[in-house]
């Protein structure tokens, strides 16, 4: 993996110019040790989104959320009534957002991310004509593993996990007529959605620290 130094600061790129990895390489160009090796120094975001359907090529990207781990800040993108009424923009403009974002980090937070959020982004990413971020640009960890492996749940979806685990969830609930309307831009309910992924990266930023001892220490590559 090579380090974003498209994204670092001079000095930062000096000092993995400089320092070597324990395979005696320069974390500029094993800049996956660096992330190993120095965990309190990647930038890490939580990252979820909501579509109209669980197949990229038939459903359409509503909006993502992604939690900064450092600032607690949210960065996000919705789609518009004009946008998702528009057949040959639909969800554009919220890809690209999506992937301007997406280089901000080292390592992105999911919940099922693996054979959902990831795969959908990319295929809409494609679809438009955009470029992903390739293999082993970008570090993803998917707190549902550790859930579904580490512990014992009658359910391993998110929001039972946080009310089980750490005690309390602002998950709100998924109403189907919310999803309907927001199919057609309704503003109301797609404020609703945006809202509603708001409150799923923060449950699971509360999930994964709370998880975290428990976790595989690694890391995959999207």
């Amino acid at each position: 993996m090579i380090a974003p130094v498209h994204r670092l600061k001079k000095d930062e790129i000096t000092w993995l110019a400089k320092h070597k990895c324990r395979h005696r390489h320069p974390y500029l160009s094993h800049y996956s040790c660096f992330l190993h090796e120095h965990p309190e120094k990647t930038r890490l975001g939580f990252f979820d989104i909501e579509t109209t359907h669980l197949r990229a090529n038939f459903g359409v990207m509503l909006t993502y959320c992604i939690l900064d781990d450092a600032t607690d800040k949210i960065f996000s993108r919705t789609i518009t009534r004009e946008e998702i009424l528009h057949p040959a923009v639909r969800d554009r403009q919220v890809i690209k957002s999506l992937i301007d974002d997406l280089k901000h980090y080292d390592t992105i937070v999911t919940f099922y991310g693996t054979r959902f959020d990831i795969p959908f982004s990319r295929t809409r990413a494609l679809i438009h004509g955009f470029d992903f971020p390739h293999h082993g640009t970008l570090k993803h960890k998917d707190v549902y593993y550790t859930v579904r492996h580490k512990f014992s749940l009658h359910s391993n979806r998110l929001e039972n996990a946080c009310r089980t685990l750490v005690g309390s969830t602002g998950k709100t609930s998924l109403l189907p007529d919310v999803w309907q309307r927001a199919a057609y831009g309704d503003p109301r309910a797609l404020k609703y959605i945006v809202e509603h992924c708001k409150e799923d990266v923060k449950d699971l930023k509360r999930l994964y620290y709370k998880t975290l001892e428990y976790a595989y220490p690694g890391q995959r590559a999207i």
